[in-house]
């Protein structure tokens, strides 16, 4: 059964090179074998899910070179969970996609199907220097998608976006040969047996590298001050590739995750919890700083950008105080921020399409058509990102808050989380009041109609906020063990048949 763990990597991979084959066929051919190919990605990371969850780990060696030499694929709970929700948003952004937006670029699809193939292979390598491949090839593929629709306004941003992340990319090679100059190794299972054995001057080249290891992953996942290039870059980018984008900074928390708790974790000696101390005043400097870019958002798809910014914040504060609940709830937190940040940004595209020249600005405009169900969507979608009972957001957040220890860094975790989602609050009733119900005379000309494969799309995602609450208790069990087993990693060193550290006993 281990070889399904490279289902969630061929899939796309292999529809993907179709689709280069298949650039000048019918744009229909083309969607239908998109469609199918994220589909059954999807049916693959559900497989891998059922698979997980009896909490053993799974290992793949490419060539049958057994670690720590050979390139391998790991799957665990955390894994597997990261590879199911990637896939569910993957569908319906190009469910959404098929819509029109993928019209223009003849290899929409193509650089779609890497990006989703990047993003399975940094989820389930074992190694760090097939982390950074993945980097790699999630990072081609996003440049390309965030050019889609050309012109200036998606340009500079998208510049800006190369330049950090090329810039990143060599602090992320350059940190990974400090660590390798001193252990001998990049596979992390091998890391954490060697870095606690680490001392003398190596000891202070490790801590260096991995410090800058962890400044790149904080690129990723844009931690204050390295967030600033995101809301230009989502909020210029087409509907269906800014919500898929909504995981990518994701991906810089999960290899915060899985590093620092395996390689960095308890058990690293003189290297244990590296770099936490900063991490947990970011986190809430990050959630503040996107708190006040929404209240300044002068259009939707800027605030909802804001938002990734926030939920970032608010993902790495619990991470970052480092207790298994505060891990869980992160985790479960981590699910419906994704779903409804994407929903957002899609039901913000499907505003601008009816608003005519006042596209998606907050500012007043004739009245819309379909105004009842776009705004019922936003309301949905602003409950769930602000934390409001009942949907998602709240319970994600209520878990977050249960999970702090008494004390100092309990009362700043409260505050920041509490008061952050008041203003949240005041931002999205801002914009929706403006944007729904404070319409002037006028008429917009030909708005653009609403089909069935948007609306469906855009609605789904959003209403998963309402499932996750329907389905709290087996989603809160799962994060529950998910956790746990983060924190016990026995299992992960001895499915790499390799021995416990005397300190991981």
């Amino acid at each position: 059964m281990n070889h399904w763990l490279t289902a969630p990597i061929l899939i796309p991979l292999l529809g993907g090179i179709l689709q280069v084959f298949m650039g000048y066929a019918p744009i229909s051919l083309r969607r239908t074998l998109a469609i199918a190919t994220t589909v059954l990605l999807l049916v693959s990371t559900i497989v891998l899910l059922v698979l997980a969850n009896d909490d053993s780990y799974r290992l793949y060696a490419f060539g049958n070179w057994q670690p720590p030499f050979g390139i391998v694929l790991v799957l665990d709970r955390l894994a597997a969970l990261m590879l199911v929700l990637t896939a569910i948003l993957a569908l319906f952004c190009h469910i959404f996609a098929i819509g029109g937006a993928d019209e223009g670029n003849r290899q929409f699809h193509t650089l779609f199907l890497f990006q989703l193939m990047g993003l399975n292979i940094a989820f389930l390598t074992g190694d760090l220097f097939n982390l950074f491949v993945a980097f790699e090839v999630l990072l081609i593929a996003s440049y390309g998608l965030l050019m889609h629709g050309g012109g200036t306004a998606r340009t500079v941003p998208g510049l800006h976006y190369v330049v950090l992340n090329l810039v990143g990319s060599a602090v992320f090679l350059i940190s990974v040969g400090m660590i390798y100059s001193v252990t001998g190794t990049l596979n992390m299972a091998d890391l954490a047996v060697k870095i606690p054995q680490v001392s003398g001057e190596g000891l202070n080249l490790v801590k260096a590298g991995g410090m800058m290891l962890l400044v790149v992953f904080a690129l990723k996942a844009a931690l204050i001050p390295l967030c600033f290039w995101l809301p230009k870059a989502y909020a210029r980018a087409t509907a269906p590739v800014a919500a898929l984008f909504a995981v990518m900074t994701k991906v810089g928390i999960y290899a915060i995750l899985r590093v620092y708790l395996l390689v960095f974790g308890d058990s690293a000696g003189e290297l244990a919890n590296l770099g936490m101390d900063w991490l947990f005043p970011l986190a809430l400097i990050t959630l503040a700083m996107g708190v006040i870019g929404a209240l300044g958002a002068d259009n939707l798809k800027t605030l909802v950008a804001w938002q990734v910014i926030i939920s970032v914040g608010t993902l790495l504060a619990p991470i970052a105080l480092g207790s298994e609940a505060g891990i869980s709830a992160a985790l479960f937190y981590l699910l419906s921020t994704t779903w409804t940040v994407a929903g957002l940004f899609l039901v913000a595209e499907l505003v601008a399409n009816q608003r005519g020249t006042a596209g998606d600005r907050i500012v007043t405009a004739p009245k819309m058509r379909n105004r009842t169900f776009l705004s019922v969507l936003f309301l949905i979608g602003a409950v769930a990102a602000a934390g409001l009972p009942p949907l998602s957001g709240f319970f994600a957040k209520l878990l977050i808050l249960k999970s702090a220890v008494p004390g100092t860094d309990m009362a700043w975790l409260w505050s920041a989380i509490l008061i952050g989602s008041f203003f949240t609050v005041i931002a999205y009733s801002r914009a929706g009041s403006i944007v729904f119900w404070r319409t002037v005379e006028g008429h917009i000309e030909k708005p653009k109609p609403l089909s069935s494969n948007v609306s469906v799309a855009a609605g789904t995602l959003v209403a998963l906020s309402v499932v996750i609450v329907a389905l709290a208790g087996p989603i809160s069990d799962y994060t529950d063990a998910t956790a746990a087993q983060l924190f016990n990693p026995g299992g992960y060193l001895q499915i790499l048949d390799m021995p416990m550290t005397p300190e991981g006993k």
